[in-house]
């Protein structure tokens, strides 16, 4: 399904939104005053990510005066993000009235787009949000805006440089970009990346492919399919496998049961996105573990999509353990002794948080605090891959392992799915995207506020421009005034 396939019934609706969102900003003195001190050849803050985290940091900051702001993505333009690439739904999961990246605008969110364009019989008829769809209000977002999108500019490494970061960069005018801060807005994988069990090492890499990689469906026509994992985006792999004529697709799961439940999804409100970075350590750790335990199901649509063909199959209970070549194919074995034969493997095993795994960071990497460094949890609380989430500062800064190794790590932001075990899920998902814009520009702003706190002493002192001119009143002296007769009766 495309945006094509929702033929507008008011070609003027969506003009008419735009020129509302303009007055509606200017009513609220956007973008906000200019007010940090310039240095020559420095950009002030740098976002890695033009997608949806990347453009509502921007909006944030812009509406908080902080203009020199670089926005840099190594997509070309239109495909930010996974909408167009590895996500692969046919509908997002995220119910279509939450406001998303609106920043508290009404007429930003995709409600008012969608109505804008299709009407509200057909905004009352829509049930979950085409993903396609979303990209386009994405594309539409960034345009009415102007966000500031570099694209085709990859930041291939961070260091400190004084008191400022330089990045090498790929694909911009210059080879390296200074900056006092660093934002990495970066997604899902964006610290750290795809998780490559080590089962599949001994496999030929035209044998087997991650859910996040660029896979040729036509290729598997005809083929045995094997999808380890039963999570959103195993399911989806697995529906494109199968309409593009896989033979057969079989789900092979470790789990003796399909997980049903989304418990975030049961505790999620305002208080929850407010309240969870100031909880103890052993609660963010036991609501982050549990999530993780109960595993988030696949959405409702993706399941049916794949459980209506006849040669989809779904495997409880075999947890691989080895996957080796076999002719033109592989043969996948198993804990309980059995095995499977199949022509190709797509992994939906999901993402992995380790900032080792950014070539960004270098070595460097290793002087960034974890939460296994800080937290020790109950032996039935156990988690390694939740242990190897970055232990972040309040502000979304990362916290040096060692105190005195890295303290430029603390210009570094982690605006994106590594920030939710410190802070909650106000970094990546839609829900809460904008709440965390907010503290995210609040934070930055303080910071440069504070660091040049010399020039706005400066500045204030400086300041010469009268509000009064002198001409508004008349001195007079108080001798001048006759004496009060006392005593006088009217």
């Amino acid at each position: 399904m495309t945006v094509k396939d929702f033929s507008p019934i008011d070609a003027m609706g969506l003009p008419a939104l735009e020129g509302r969102i303009k007055e509606d900003l200017a009513f609220l003195c956007y973008p906000g005053k200019a007010w940090v001190p310039q240095r020559e050849g420095v950009t002030d803050v740098v976002i890695i990510g033009g997608g949806m985290c990347g453009m509502v940091a921007w909006l944030g900051l812009a509406t908080g005066g902080i203009q020199n702001v670089r926005v840099l993505d190594r997509a070309e333009t239109g495909r930010e993000g996974p909408w167009l690439s590895y996500a692969r739904m046919e509908t997002l999961r995220s119910p279509k009235m939450l406001t998303g990246p609106a920043f508290g605008h009404g007429a930003l969110t995709f409600q008012a787009w969608y109505r804008a364009q299709f009407g509200a019989a057909k905004w009352d008829a829509l049930d979950k949000i085409p993903r396609p769809m979303w990209m386009a209000y994405l594309q539409w977002y960034r345009t009415v805006l102007e966000v500031p999108v570099e694209n085709g500019i990859s930041v291939d490494h961070v260091e400190p440089e004084g008191d400022l970061l330089r990045l090498t960069v790929t694909g911009a005018e210059t080879p390296t970009i200074l900056t006092r801060k660093l934002i990495f807005a970066t997604g899902r994988d964006g610290t750290g990346g795809a998780n490559i069990p080590d089962f599949i090492k001994h496999l030929p890499g035209h044998l087997w492919a991650h859910s996040a990689d660029e896979i040729d469906f036509t290729r598997l026509a005809g083929k045995r399919v094997a999808v380890i994992g039963v999570g959103a985006s195993a399911v989806d792999n697995a529906a494109e496998a199968l309409e593009h004529g896989a033979a057969e697709v079989r789900h092979l799961i470790r789990r003796k049961e399909m997980p049903t439940i989304n418990k975030m999804m049961g505790i999620g409100s305002f208080g929850f996105t407010a309240g969870f970075a100031d909880l103890p350590d052993e609660w963010r750790w036991r609501f982050m573990q549990y999530s993780f335990a109960t595993q988030t199901p696949p959405p409702h649509g993706s399941t049916l999509r794949v459980s209506r063909h006849e040669n989809a199959y779904f495997h409880f209970g075999k947890a691989t353990t080895r996957i080796d070549p076999q002719g033109d194919g592989a043969i996948i074995h198993f804990a309980d002794g059995t095995f499977y034969e199949a022509d190709f493997v797509i992994l939906g095993t999901g993402f992995v948080i380790d900032p080792m795994a950014r070539r960004e960071f270098g070595d460097t990497a290793g002087d960034i605090l974890l939460w296994q460094d800080v937290y020790t949890p109950p032996e039935d609380e156990k988690s390694g891959d939740l242990g190897r989430f970055p232990y972040l500062n309040p502000d979304f800064t990362f916290r040096e392992k060692q105190p005195g190794t890295a303290p430029w790590l603390a210009n570094v932001y982690c605006f994106n799915y590594g920030a939710s075990a410190s802070l909650g899920k106000v970094s990546g998902d839609i829900p809460g995207i904008s709440e965390g814009a907010a503290w995210l520009s609040r934070a930055v702003a303080a910071k440069l506020y504070a660091e040049d706190i010399a020039a706005h002493w400066e500045g204030i002192q400086a300041y010469d421009t009268p509000e009064l001119k002198g001409d508004e009143w008349e001195a007079t002296p108080l001798d001048a005034h006759p004496e009060p007769q006392k005593g006088r009766v009217a």
